[in-house]
């Protein structure tokens, strides 16, 4: 949703992103959003196994 610039929508945007970050930290039992992103994709099938928590900004 950042790339597609989501943040600088309306409030309504703004709220559905910060809920979705919230939900996928609960699901994947982490604290912050990269944290849980990387951790989301090692759960999904056929994701790669090496670490790529590295994430150009």
């Amino acid at each position: 949703m950042r790339i597609l610039h989501a943040d600088e929508g309306n409030p309504e945007v703004r709220r559905r992103m910060d809920d979705l970050a919230c939900m996928l930290c609960v699901s994947t039992g982490t604290r912050g959003i990269d944290a849980a992103l990387v951790s989301a994709r090692f759960r999904l099938p056929g994701a790669s196994t090496e670490d790529d928590s590295f994430v150009p900004t």
